[in-house]
């Protein structure tokens, strides 16, 4: 893909905001990881933790992205993204008491790489998809995204948690990422090649029902918890 191409660019653009999207489950993780520690030693621990969750992540994608010539990986891994994309919206309880504070220095870097390495799954997952077989857009999109991730993920977190909408556009930009992965499986490429219309038609239908899926499933979520609370009151 040509550095000086309109396609370079919004690809880019897209694989930053996947990773944006994406890392507010990290910026938790890194947040409780180094809660013990003396305020001078938090930094150190999240600057340390981050670059080696970065490190592993920028390594374990560029495999990722070589895998994908094999036979049914495009597929399976759009079929992942897609649901990853789904988990995105769902609005559950707290994700993340497993997380243990480290009461070192060292016990916080490893406990945000492990932890970064074994919940970057689906960011792995989707960069690969979003690149198009490029190691320069994985690597620059990373490069962007973290100083970010570091030093502006408590605000991110903040302005998702205020303005929800973003999620759902998140959500969407995966599910299109997802849609783009499954059309370049080379059983369909050729048939999705031969007619825009349907491609075009099966990125927006994917889209809309992942929307719509996680739209219902907070609904239902959202009527449980009222339920609970209702019969919680009428018993007390």
């Amino acid at each position: 893909m040509d550095l000086f191409t309109l396609e370079f660019w919004l690809a880019l653009l897209n694989i930053v905001f996947i990773d944006l999207i994406l890392a507010g489950d990290n910026a938790i993780v890194i947040g409780m990881a180094a809660r013990n520690l003396p305020s001078h030693l938090q930094k150190k621990a999240v600057l340390w933790g981050t670059a080696g969750a970065i490190g592993i992540r920028i390594i374990a994608t560029i495999v990722v992205v070589q895998l994908l010539d094999l036979p049914w990986l495009h597929l399976a891994g759009g079929i992942l993204l897609l649901w990853i994309a789904y988990k995105l919206l769902i609005q559950e309880d707290d994700k993340h008491g497993d997380i243990k504070a480290g009461s070192t220095l060292w016990q916080s870097i490893q406990t945000i790489i492990i932890a970064d390495a074994a919940m970057g799954i689906d960011n792995v997952i989707a960069v690969a998809g979003a690149s198009h077989g490029s190691m320069l857009l994985v690597i620059l999109g990373l490069l962007i995204s973290v100083p970010v991730i570091v030093w502006g993920s408590t605000l991110f977190i903040k302005l998702i948690n205020k303005f929800t909408w973003i999620i759902y556009i998140g959500s969407g930009v995966l599910a299109y990422t997802a849609a783009k992965m499954i059309t370049h499986e080379k059983i369909f490429k050729e048939f999705f090649e031969e007619s825009p219309a349907f491609y075009w038609s099966f990125l927006l239908l994917i889209i809309v029902l992942i929307i719509t899926a996680g739209l219902y499933t907070n609904n239902r979520i959202r009527s449980k918890r009222q339920s609970l609370q209702e019969k919680s009151r009428e018993s007390h």
